[in-house]
């Protein structure tokens, strides 16, 4: 039976502004923003433009433990990977949307990469991988 993950949870202080930040600075779509009332919360899921596969589960943070983890939800590491299909097209556009890279770019043998940080703080790789890599776009 094939498997796959369909979404990973990622901590955030408020919804809106978390919307705001995928939606408005990269270019995410909002795929659902659902209120539950007996749960006291939103079911909200953005996707990267033109993806396909895993989303993010925009989850708030309810609890003093969980508020504790929003921002550095790796410890410091990268905790998500963007593919891309072109870095030097989306690289200068997430510049120009005022998107902080905390590691310039760089040529690696699998591809080229570059880490930015979300509105709060979690560490991501920008990455366009080299033809013929596993993971390059097919």
């Amino acid at each position: 039976m094939p498997q796959s993950i369909i979404h990973i949870a990622l901590i955030v202080r408020d919804y809106d502004e978390a919307i705001a930040f995928y939606t408005e600075k990269l270019g995410f779509t909002l795929l659902e923003d659902t209120e539950q009332p007996e749960q006291a919360k939103r079911w909200v899921v953005v996707a990267p433009p033109g993806g396909s596969g895993t989303t993010l589960l925009l989850a708030r943070a309810v609890t003093p433990e969980q508020e504790a983890f929003i921002g550095n939800q790796a410890g410091g590491r990268v905790f998500l990977f963007l593919r891309t299909d072109d870095f030097w097209r989306d690289y200068p556009a997430m510049l120009a949307a005022g998107i902080t890279f905390v590691r310039a770019p760089k040529q690696a043998e699998y591809g080229t990469v570059a880490v930015f940080a979300d509105l709060y703080g979690n560490r991501w790789d920008l990455v366009e991988f080299t033809p013929g890599h596993p993971l390059a776009q097919r």
